[in-house]
């Protein structure tokens, strides 16, 4: 049985958060299981978090999935989630089809993995319906956010928006700030808490805390990007300490 993994991330070239989150994860889950993994990552150029720069951004991560593919990793994750919602309702599983069927004209089939998907598939894992957001985008691109999920059957009841534009402020933000966030958010037949619906935005310390403390299961969209790496690796039992997601 295979137990040494190849972990991919297709990240903007701004992103310093990922290549932190991520690798925590499965860091913490070295501790309890016999598997072994190494990261390893291409860039998208990006600085500012604007629907121009996205998109400009997403027209290259096909370039970073070839690059990835050719280190043979075996599982891939396109670590951006508003680039994804910013492109149309859904946009996700288009995205995910043709970055699986350029890594296959490459000759390495990879399975792909989407923050934005990943999200939207660990809400639904965890039977959420109504959520609450905590995410750092301007108003524009915060509502693209909720439109999003909203199309993918859920309920944004409260949400706060943080009003940052350049990525690296976004990854400045104190980890632990969300916990503080999520005590403005209204919390009535709330389903789940997302405590960063940013892959950027830091916020792994505080998704347990944010969950101990409101009693409402919590995750974020970083958390969702590993358990779906992990189902598609078909790695399983729980990772504890971040949430119920990994619970």
């Amino acid at each position: 049985m295979k137990n040494h993994f190849r972990i991919g991330q297709i990240v903007p070239s701004s992103n310093v958060t990922m290549e932190t989150e991520i690798p925590a994860v499965f860091r913490t889950r070295e501790h309890h299981y016999p598997e072994r993994f190494t990261f390893h990552s291409a860039r998208m150029r990006m600085k500012h978090v604007t629907p121009e720069a996205l998109a400009d951004m997403d027209a290259q991560s096909d370039r970073c999935a070839v690059e990835l593919s050719d280190a043979a990793v075996d599982v891939m994750g396109y670590a951006c989630l508003v680039a994804i919602m910013a492109q149309g309702l859904g946009y996700h599983r288009a995205s995910q089809t043709r970055l699986q069927q350029t890594t296959e004209q490459n000759d390495r089939p990879t399975p792909i993995v989407s923050s934005a998907g990943a999200l939207v598939e660990g809400l639904h894992t965890l039977g959420a319906k109504n959520l609450a957001l905590i995410m750092p985008y301007a108003p524009p691109l915060a509502q693209k956010v909720v439109d999003y999920l909203e199309n993918e059957g859920f309920n944004v009841l409260d949400r706060v928006a943080l009003n940052i534009t350049d990525n690296l402020e976004v990854a400045a933000q104190d980890p632990m700030q969300p916990l503080e966030i999520s005590k403005q958010l209204s919390l009535a037949n709330v389903d789940a808490i997302v405590g960063s619906a940013c892959v950027q935005m830091p916020s792994l310390p505080a998704i347990q805390a944010i969950q101990d403390q409101t009693g409402v299961p919590t995750t974020s969209a970083s958390i969702a990007t590993c358990r779906q790496m992990m189902d598609a690796l078909s790695l399983t039992g729980p990772v504890p300490g971040f949430g119920a997601l990994l619970d």
